[in-house]
């Protein structure tokens, strides 16, 4: 499960989406979790949404092992 929190700013009277934080909560084992932090650390670069707006907006992702 994943929540995303945006932090917005007013610029010339418009909101603007300046950025976004992301937490991937995982309920895995302790086996798993050595390959679930290798994969969060290069899934950004295969997401479509994360290529697309990188560029305009600040993104940062954190892994919670629940």
């Amino acid at each position: 499960m994943g929540e995303a929190v945006g932090e917005i700013e007013l610029e010339e009277d418009v909101l603007v989406i300046r950025r976004i934080h992301v937490r991937l909560r995982l309920k895995a084992g302790e086996d798993h979790r050595e390959t679930a932090t290798r994969v969060h650390g290069f899934f950004a670069g295969k997401c479509a949404v994360y290529r697309s707006l990188k560029a305009a907006i600040a993104m940062t992702t954190e892994l919670v092992f629940e």
